[in-house]
């Protein structure tokens, strides 16, 4: 049983204790106040004169009262000390906090495992203000964590829902275990269609798995490891220029992705026609067609179909302009 039910438990025994002594003393003669005043220092064990006298049945009464309500008051102080005392008290109300500030959130990223990878993960997501839930079962991994937690076992649906995946944009599942990671993936696309999910894959077997079980994307990060080690060999200023501009918080270029939807006035129109380098300043580096055909360095009569995803490279401002830009109707 947890502490708080313990203390809930323990005052509801308490107060069933005063009520029944009150009406008690009531029902002998006493006026209310007066009997709400004789039991409490009856079950306290203060020792003050009776309010009124008593009969042989209210000294009866009263014993009983001393037997029962004497040692129910002192369990509930003693529950209510050892929480105190403990920390447990201080843990639970920081608990409903926390759980009260992820119920308030949206369009969050949950990350579950918090390992190499999902610490990492959460690093940059963090770094570029995105607001994170991490879960994971081991409460000493998530004793020093910044981020708002949720402690369980990720396979749980419950333990999902705490952690606000109706309300979530994406879910990074970096559990030990490809088969953990399989199943929190089976679950989270039952429970969200359309939620974004990102799976690690601890090798290649598992990749063709976990996209079957709905991942949008599979990472395997030995293997991206492994590679990135061989590029930084043969180009080390290409990759270094990537790094840069992807994850160097203090550098104001970023690239990124921008869909053209359906409200846009840019669907159906070529790039020439879009002008969009020209109204933005962004450089585009390249598009995905709606048939996930990527075209580096587009052409100028590259047709924007609807859900085009246009890879731009520019400052904040460059690309919070073309964003705007491409969404207007």
């Amino acid at each position: 049983m947890g502490p708080l039910r313990r203390i809930g438990r323990a005052l509801l025994a308490f107060a069933l204790v005063l009520i029944v002594g009150t009406v008690g003393y009531v029902v002998l003669g006493f006026g209310t106040l007066n009997a709400f005043y004789q039991t409490v220092t009856t079950v306290t064990t203060v020792g003050f004169r009776e309010v009124e006298p008593l009969s042989a049945t209210g000294q009866i009464f009263t014993i009983v009262l001393i037997l029962l309500g004497a040692g129910t008051a002192l369990y509930t102080f003693g529950v209510v000390l050892e929480a105190l005392i403990e920390g447990h008290l201080r843990q639970q109300l920081g608990r409903w906090r926390m759980d009260r500030q992820i119920s308030q959130m949206s369009g969050h990223i949950i990350v579950c495992g918090w390992g190499r990878v999902g610490s990492s993960s959460a690093e940059y997501l963090s770094s570029i203000g995105k607001s994170i839930v991490v879960v994971d079962r081991d409460p000493g991994r998530l004793r020093d964590v910044k981020h708002p937690t949720v402690l369980g076992d990720v396979t749980d649906d419950h333990v999902l829902e705490t952690a606000g995946i109706a309300r979530a944009h994406a879910l990074i599942t970096a559990l030990d275990t490809d088969a953990d990671n399989v199943y929190v993936t089976l679950s989270c696309r039952a429970l969200r269609p359309d939620l974004v999910i990102i799976a690690r894959a601890r090798t290649e077997g598992s990749k063709s798995k976990l996209l079957r079980a709905g991942a949008d994307r599979v990472v395997n990060p030995q293997r991206i490891g492994g590679r990135r080690m061989a590029v930084f060999a043969l180009q080390p200023h290409v990759s270094e220029f990537l790094d840069v501009v992807m994850h160097d918080e203090t550098l104001d270029s970023r690239i990124e992705e921008i869909e053209v939807t359906s409200m846009s006035l840019l669907a159906g129109k070529t790039l020439e026609h879009a002008e969009l380098s020209t109204v933005t300043g962004v450089l585009l580096l390249g598009v995905r067609s709606a048939t996930g055909q990527f075209i580096a360095n587009p052409p100028p009569d590259t047709c924007l179909d609807l859900h085009t995803i246009l890879i731009a490279l520019g400052t904040s401002t460059q690309l919070d302009a073309a964003r705007r830009y491409v969404a207007a109707s």
